[in-house]
């Protein structure tokens, strides 16, 4: 969900899947254990023991959901232990994902390579090691009942929700000037969830994802009026959603990162191709989410006939290999938020250096 991941400041692209699924998300606390005992990779079978396997902790980016679908598949495929790996999945830790990968409490997380250039300007020593989305997710949305709201330029002058990221407010104002406005609009700091903060009038507008608040407005309600970023300039991929690890890891066991990477990779291929089926092992693997069926069912077909994780027949006859790091899109993206002067260090000061998506994405690990 841009509900799926985004940035150290609480943004959009992790501050509104956490915050609609917070319930969610403190639930989790026994999350590995409990997957770890129903899934086929924990599951020893014959005189297989799990004390041969390689103990390994994959850390959520927030409450579990399609963007994390293809490691519980690999889990529950035995993908993982076939590789020699015993993978406990946790819940995000307090510090955030990227945090915790850099200071080694987790091995390998959700994240993107947005947050990664954030965290790496900071300090952090993390890189992405395979990247599941290839476009962006993120929609800007009003009720739909809202008909003042008929396109971004309409934001002008009313009050936005915001999680109080400076990225936010550079591709908002992209947005509205892109579709002829001034780009000037308040701003109220939501502290439940959006959907919330819109219905009861404290807002105007704020941001969702069209793969999870997109498909819940489709499914539950309110109805959304919403517009994409690629449709009002704002150039490149900002929910670049994937798997990081630490630089150290990289470089003192690589055939760790390898092993775990195309693991994941077989993961996120099945799901991709068996979307029902992997959504039941979501919901399955993860019962302390209380995920409905239907919901993760239609939250796969999006992402399917969207293509967010690439065209299924490039994947399907090898031009394309399902993981690959976007250099390309997310550079165009970094070098945006540069422009607008996005970027801080570790102190909150802002720095006009610009992350490089070569520095801080592999495509080594992926199988081909």
């Amino acid at each position: 969900m841009s509900s799926m991941g985004k940035l150290v400041s609480g943004n959009l692209r992790k501050a509104v899947a956490i915050i609609g699924a917070a319930a969610m998300a403190f639930s989790l606390a026994a999350c590995g254990s409990s997957s770890n005992d129903s899934s086929a990779d924990s599951s020893a079978s014959g005189s297989s023991s799990s004390t041969s396997l390689k103990k390994v902790t994959f850390m959520l980016s927030w409450a579990p959901d399609t963007n994390h679908i293809g490691v519980y598949v690999a889990k529950n495929k035995g993908y993982f232990k076939d590789a020699g790996l015993d993978v406990d999945i946790v819940a995000v830790a307090q510090a955030g994902a990227e945090q915790a990968v850099s200071n080694g409490v987790a091995d390998f997380a959700l994240s993107n390579m947005t947050n990664v250039g954030n965290y790496t300007l900071k300090g952090a020593k993390i890189k992405q090691v395979m990247q599941v989305q290839q476009k962006p997710s993120a929609i800007w949305c009003a009720l739909k009942s809202n008909t003042n709201i008929k396109s971004p330029k309409d934001f002008d002058g009313r009050t936005f929700a915001t999680f109080g990221s400076n990225e936010d407010d550079a591709v908002l104002k992209r947005m509205i000037q892109h579709d002829g406005g001034k780009g000037q609009f308040d701003k109220v700091t939501v502290g439940t969830s959006t959907f919330q903060t819109l219905s009861s009038g404290k807002a105007d507008f704020g941001g969702f994802y069209a793969t999870w608040e997109g498909v819940q407005a489709e499914m539950e309600g309110p109805a959304l009026n919403c517009f994409t970023e690629p449709d009002y300039g704002v150039p490149g991929n900002a929910d670049s959603i994937g798997i990081i690890t630490n630089t150290k890891t990289i470089s003192d066991n690589p055939e760790l990162v390898k092993k775990f990477v195309q693991a994941s990779q077989k993961g996120y291929e099945y799901a991709y191709e068996h979307p029902d089926d992997a959504a039941s092992i979501l919901v399955k693997e993860a019962p302390e989410a209380n995920l409905k069926l239907d919901f993760v069912k239609r939250s796969m077909k999006t992402i399917v006939d969207g293509q967010y994780w690439g065209d299924p027949a490039k994947i399907k006859d090898g031009s394309f290999v399902l993981g690959t790091n976007d250099f390309v899109d997310t550079q165009k993206f970094f070098d945006f938020l540069g422009e607008n002067h996005t970027y801080e260090d570790a102190n909150g000061k802002q720095i006009n250096d610009i992350p490089q998506a070569k520095e801080i994405a592999t495509n080594e690990f992926l199988g081909k």
